[in-house]
This record gives C-alpha cells, structure tokens and sequence, in this order.
C-alpha cells in the first residue's frame, strides 16, 4: 500500500533556520562517524560505545523492560546446536576486524595468507560478537566475504543470518528481496524466523502477522520464539492481540519461557491490572523458574508498582531481592539502585551504594548516577560520575548519557554542554542512548529547533537509527506548541525511520491539533489504515479535533 497524505504536509522545514549547534553543541561533528563511499550506511564502530541497550525501540517508561536482544541473538542458532561455538567470548578474528584500522576485507585476506583459523566455529563465534555489539554492518560484510570467496559453505543458518542482517543494514524491503535469491532448498522456518524478528524490532505489525501466516501456510511448526516475537510486538503495539497469542500457544502445546513470562508480567502492568500481573508471576513460581528469573521478573513488578502508587508493595518486593543481605546478593544491586531511587528514598539509595562504592562495576554507577538524578540529587550523580571516570580512564557513551540524562531531567543546558565537550575531548563516540540525551536536554531546555536539529544529525550520521523515545521528545514539544506542520513532519520521519504507527503517535499528533485548535482531517482513517485502534483516552481526543462532530450548538 502507498503511504496515506498527512493532514498537512510533513517535509516543511523548522519555524526557526537550523544552525549548526555552534553554541556548545558543535563538538558532535567531530564525534560522530564518518560514512564511506564503500558503506551502504557508514561506518558502525560507534556501536562499540553502546553494546547493550535493550533495544532499538524502547519508550520512556522501559526501566526493566526484558531485553529482546539476547533472545534475538540466540533465537536463529537455537535448532542447529550442533554448530554453536562452545565458547562465546570474543574471537581472534573478533578482534582483529574490531581493533585493525584497514579495511574488513583487508583484514580478512591478511588473515587467510597468514593461514590463521577460520572454521565454522571461529567465524559463527565472530559473527555472534559482532551482532551482540550491533555491529551489524561489519556482520555482513563478513557474511558476503565468506560467500564470495567461497570459505563457508553456507547453509539455511548462515542464509538466514544474513538475511537478519540485510534487515538491520538496509531495511525489511531489501531483506524480503533477498529470500528470492536464497537456494529454494534453504528456504526454511529459520528465513523467516530472522525476518519475523527484524518486523518486530521494526515494529511493523502487518508486516510480522503477514510473516507469521505466511509462516503457518507453509505448515512450518509453530514455536515459542515465533510467539515470543508476537507478544513483544503486541505489548507495544496492541495489548488486546497478546490473549489470541496465549491460546494459539495454549492450542500448540507450547511453554512459556521465562523471558516469556516477563514479556506478559511487563504487559500486565503497563496495562495497569496490577491483579493480573501479581498472577502472571505465581504462574511463573510454580513452573519453578527461581530464583534469578523470578528477581529480574520482580524488578519489572516494583516498577509497576511504584508507577501505580503502591509504594508499600514495592517497598516488600525490594526487600525480597535484596534477601536480607545484599552483600550476598551483590549483583541485585544495579535493580535496587533506580528503583529506590524512584520511590524517592535517598537513605536507602545511599545504603545500597555503600555496598558498592569501594569497588564498583560500571553497571553499578550507571544505576546509582540514574538514582540519584531520580532523587533530584545531581551533585552525588555528579560525584558517582568523577569515582568512575577516575576508576576506568576510557568511558563509553553509554556512561556519559546517564549523567546527560539527568542534565536533561533538570535543564542543566551548560552543564550538558560541557559534558559534551567533554566526550569529544576524550574521543568517544556516539550511539542511540547518548542522540536521546542531547534531544531530551535540548528540549527541556526549550531549544526545540536545536533537538530537532540534533536528531536529524542523528539519522543522518549513525549506522543504527536513534531510539523511538528521541522523536516523540521532540514531537511532544511540537504538540505543546500547537505547532501542526513540524509535528507531522516528525510523524513522517518516523515512518521513513521504519517506525510502526503505533497509539503513542498519534496521541501527540492528536493533541497537536487540539493546541493549534484545528481540525484533523482524515485522522480517523488514517489510523485504520495503520491498524491502530484508539484506547479510550485516545477516543476522546479524537472527538476534540473531529470536524464533523455534531455539538448542542450544532
């Protein structure tokens, strides 16, 4: 289908001519990556600095939200065990195509003539390092390496991992062209497992329930991963489609894994049915998934609980993870940190850091810089930000953003600044959760232009797509304007960034028009065209900015 008309056009440029962020902001050129005549998207080293977001999508309310990326990561190679490295740490070949300054196919011919190894296991082990560092550029130009010079022969796995990575380089359209050019012999459930995984990450719900039937029409067997990828699709999308999944799981005889019980455990509590989330998780004590999978499963529960207001029972679950001595329980201490810190206990906080402070993990300060900032304490985010850059000389972005963040949090617009210079000063090279950062302080501070102009930056210099949550920070302050022709241009950059539509979109988009206090043409169908369907608030909206709605005047 061809994209419907916006209610006004979208490409028209910002109210105010964008600069080139000169005041503070211009060290972003110089710590960005450069793209390359040879490269489809430029260069991902970048992705080095930000190894283990959650994912690509995540909004602004995902503090423990389970991670889709390890599950992804394993999903593809769970049948074909028998080929899995035993060991996953980083490979020779790893590193040397990470560490080499010359080009990969430079590195791979030395590494040929030099007669070092390159079975399958070194290279599957290459390739697995390489995705979880979302290093998927440098992923597929080894896979077209292999296959070009014939050193691999390939098989439905590596037909399929590659298939993975066309999607995440290029974008789903590529990656459905390419099943066309895989051997009809190697066309198997693994293809389309790899492309039902990049829908979902892409948030395409027609396009991952066209996968999913187009997967039951070719009678493969229906697993829990392809079930697995729904429900994390539907808890974003549209929560009222995760019961079809559960039955269709109920009919299969399938079993919930433990990521899947935290998939509906965060579900539940994002629909604010406390009753069933408190359900969901006894269901998952008695099939015995203690007690690691229960303590992370428990932490998503505090958060709900906190945002419900429930402060008591999340105070109780709390105390469950730390299991009466934290010293013990060491590792359960990067969980406690925000979510203390988002019940407002500064005492507890500190408690917990205590523990910590005199041999942190760097998983440790973020949590602790994110709790303090969550207390409104930026000095001691400070102070845990100095003890880190002093303890581990060479930063990553990752690290960086969680100290922007809280500069964000509290329109600290000169400090963010030289934060920023900072990071340049010290070579570090950006990703998605820093871009998110500089938006959200940008525009917190009212500098709207600026993000906007920031986020474009973004999407133009990176490899991988800036974060869900950057745009609709962006497009939230549109809305608060009133400003109609800038908000639906973010709209359509969304689109073109293989965004789904998805109700949160058009909530902003929605009161957009309320503020400007005009009327949205067509919105109704546009939404049915990209199957969203409006929540009750929504609904109420829509009646706001519905010409045809008939008043007592009327």
């Amino acid at each position: 289908m061809g994209t419907r008309n916006l209610s006004s056009q979208a490409g028209a440029k910002s109210s105010k001519s964008d600069d080139d962020l000169e005041d503070g902001f211009s060290e972003l050129e110089t710590i960005s990556s450069n793209t390359t005549e040879d490269t489809a998207v430029g260069s991902d080293d970048e992705l080095l600095s930000e190894p283990d977001i959650l994912d690509d999508n995540h909004e602004e309310d995902c503090i423990g939200e389970p991670s889709q990326t390890a599950f992804e990561l394993s999903g593809a190679e769970t049948d074909l065990s028998e080929k899995k490295p035993q060991n996953k740490g980083p490979s020779e070949l790893f590193k040397a195509i990470v560490t080499s300054p010359t080009s990969l196919y430079d590195v791979l011919n030395k590494w040929v003539e030099e007669g070092k190894d390159l079975s399958r296991t070194e290279i599957t082990t290459a390739m697995l390092n390489l995705r979880k560092r979302r290093m998927y550029l440098k992923a597929l130009q080894l896979s077209k390496w292999l296959e070009t010079n014939k050193r691999l022969e390939f098989c439905e796995i590596d037909y399929a991992s590659r298939l993975y990575l066309v999607a995440k380089v290029n974008g789903l359209q590529k990656a459905e062209s390419y099943i066309h050019q895989i051997p009809e012999s190697f066309r198997g459930e693994l293809i389309y497992r790899a492309l039902l995984a990049n829908c979902v990450n892409s948030n395409n719900l027609k396009k991952a329930e066209e996968v999913f039937n187009k997967m039951r029409d070719l009678e493969f067997p229906v697993t829990l991963f392809s079930c697995t990828q729904l429900l994390l699709l539907y808890k974003r999308a549209d929560r009222r489609k995760i019961a079809d999944v559960l039955l269709v799981m109920e009919k299969e005889n399938i079993k919930p894994s433990p990521f899947t019980y935290k998939l509906l455990i965060d579900a539940k509590g994002r629909s604010n049915d406390i009753t069933g989330m408190d359900q969901v998780f006894e269901m998952m004590k008695s099939e015995g998934f203690e007690p690691d999978t229960s303590t992370e499963a428990k932490a998503i529960m505090a958060k709900h609980y906190i945002f419900g207001g429930l402060n008591e029972k999340a105070e109780g679950v709390l105390k469950e993870i730390e299991g009466g001595n934290l010293k013990e329980h060491r590792w359960a201490c990067k969980l406690l940190l925000p979510l203390y810190g988002s019940l407002g206990k500064a005492d507890e906080v500190r408690r917990v850091w205590k523990v910590c402070e005199s041999n942190p993990s760097l998983e440790e300060c973020v949590a602790a810089i994110e709790a303090w900032g969550k207390l409104n304490n930026v000095d001691e985010a400070e102070a845990v930000f100095e003890l880190t850059s002093s303890k581990w000389k060479k930063l990553s972005s990752k690290h960086y953003a969680a100290l922007l963040r809280v500069y964000a949090d509290h329109k600290k617009l000169v400090k963010g600044k030289d934060l920023v210079k900072q990071m340049a000063d010290n070579g570090c090279q950006i990703g998605p959760l820093t871009w998110d950062a500089l938006v959200k302080l940008l525009a917190e501070a009212g500098e709207v232009e600026k993000a906007d102009s920031v986020l474009q930056k973004a999407v133009e210099q990176s490899s991988v797509r800036p974060m869900f949550n950057s745009f609709m920070t962006v497009m939230d302050q549109y809305a608060k304007r009133g400003d109609v022709r800038n908000a639906e241009k973010i709209f359509h950059r969304m689109r073109q960034a293989d965004f789904g539509s998805r109700v949160r979109q058009y909530e902003s988009l929605i009161q957009t028009y309320i503020n400007a206090k005009a009327p949205a043409y067509g919105i109704r169908d546009r939404m049915k065209a990209d199957n969203v369907f409006p929540h009750k608030r929504l609904a109420a909206l829509l009646d706001e900015v519905d010409p045809f709605t008939k008043t007592a005047v009327s």
